[in-house]
């Protein structure tokens, strides 16, 4: 059956790797700031310290969301494998520039071109999705390359944490740039095309699979979507919304879960390392259960809503508990939920758009992870204001998770009726 499943290896493959290593490029930063050598030599010390290190998370972010509106427009004009492959070059050269930076403010210039680079990644994939996979197996693709969004944090938390130990950080940067430069481009080249019948190893039956129609009654539902622009879809910004929540949630607590756990609970370098790698194997874990519950259920917003709950519970026990261990655990599993709720994002982004338009849905889902930005240094800001406390920002976030609740409230109703309009077609087992 190999033949008819190459676009595993073509694409989802390279994909995984591609969020693989750039997860680690985008959040490893939350490692590194726990290292003193690197907060000295870049000045990153005194009373204002904590907004500066959440300011390195600001201007990428900030430039991560706004370019993805670019790179949309130019994945639909151009293809998402020469998009990717130029956001690659650019990304790699800025990891290489990092790794050479003696002052604050070029580290601060070279993550602003780093969110360029990778503002890219959410359209690209969104775009070899849309067009390598048949509707019915979104789920599955959506984690295939999702597993290397959180996997990747998980292993690079341990890898930096022993290139910074045993060498030192900048040799972190040399690192990740030359993971690009050799694994990620050569992939991008030789594998992927932007379109299964562009490619001379895609069989035509696997090419009848992936251009199947799904069931007669879900088609005439997707072809009343097709006729309908997404953004006159008030669906799609509830989304939309959702995906600003989700934004602020999950990098205000990815970027800095290392440092509450060293400097508000007390733990060491390896405990430290411990939690933050599990707390991106919960991501993991709640991608994966998300990916096929929403292939079996079809609720999606039911499920978001019920991830943004679990959020706000799970920061609340943060707070409240005195157990270091188990308040990071809940840390973790308040991320774990977010990252689920990205996944079913992405799944939406594909719902709600056509392959002549993911490009663009994709630009302006990715354009919501500026507000990671505005998070991690708010966070860094009410630290600062605290006297270094954590609690009145896990608040902010406590707060936040119940307006993501909110806006999905509105979508649940209709996707009810809309399961009800198209029931579940009976499984089919392959033989």
């Amino acid at each position: 059956m190999l033949h008819r499943q190459k676009r595993w290896i073509l694409i989802a493959l390279p994909i995984f790797f591609f969020w693989f290593f750039g997860q680690i490029d985008k959040v490893g930063i939350s490692v590194i700031q726990t290292d003193p050598e690197f907060l000295k030599a870049l000045g990153m010390t005194g009373v204002d310290k904590n907004a500066k290190i959440g300011l390195l998370s600001f201007v990428f972010t900030i430039a991560y969301g706004v370019s993805n509106l670019f790179w949309g427009f130019i994945i639909d004009k151009f293809g998402a494998r020469k998009t990717a492959i130029a956001g690659l070059f650019v990304w790699s050269l800025t990891m290489f520039s990092s790794g050479l930076s003696t002052t604050y403010e070029a580290f601060i210039i070279s993550r602003i071109i780093l969110g360029f680079g990778e503002g890219m990644m959410i359209p690209v994939s969104g775009k070899f999705i849309s067009a390598w996979f048949n509707k019915r197996e979104l789920g599955r693709a959506q984690a295939s390359w999702l597993t290397g969004n959180y996997l990747g944090p998980a292993i690079g938390a341990v890898i930096l944490v022993l290139v910074i130990s045993s060498l030192h950080w900048q040799a972190a940067f040399f690192l990740l740039a030359g993971f690009n430069f050799l694994i990620n481009i050569p992939m991008f080249i030789f594998l992927t095309r932007n379109k299964p019948e562009d490619h001379p190893w895609v069989s035509k039956e696997e090419l009848a699979l992936i251009q199947s129609p799904v069931d007669s009654v879900a088609q005439q539902v997707s072809s009343t979507n097709e006729n309908k622009n997404f953004i006159q879809d008030y669906r799609f910004w509830i989304v939309w919304f959702g995906m600003l929540v989700c934004s602020f949630l999950f990098f205000g607590i990815s970027i800095w879960l290392p440092t509450y756990l060293i400097e508000a609970k007390g733990f060491n370098r390896e405990g430290m390392t411990s939690i933050t790698s599990l707390s991106w194997l919960f991501a993991l874990g709640f991608v994966l259960v998300c990916g096929f519950l929403a292939d079996k259920t079809r609720r999606p917003s039911l499920m978001a809503s019920i991830l943004f709950s679990l959020t706000a519970i799970f920061l609340t026990t943060a707070v409240l508990v005195p157990n270091p261990v188990l308040a990071g655990i809940c840390m973790g599993l308040a991320m774990g939920c977010q990252g689920g709720v990205f996944h079913l994002s992405n799944m939406f982004l594909v719902k709600y758009s056509t392959q002549e338009t993911a490009g663009r849905a994709a630009g302006l889902i990715g354009f919501t992870n500026l507000m990671g930005g505005f998070s991690s240094y708010i966070m860094g800001w009410l630290r600062d204001s605290s006297g270094g406390n954590f609690t009145s920002s896990i608040i902010m976030l406590i707060i936040t998770a119940l307006l993501g609740l909110i806006a999905y409230l509105f979508s649940i109703k209709e996707e009810a009726t809309e399961l009800r309009a198209v029931p579940l077609p009976p499984q089919k087992i392959n033989a």
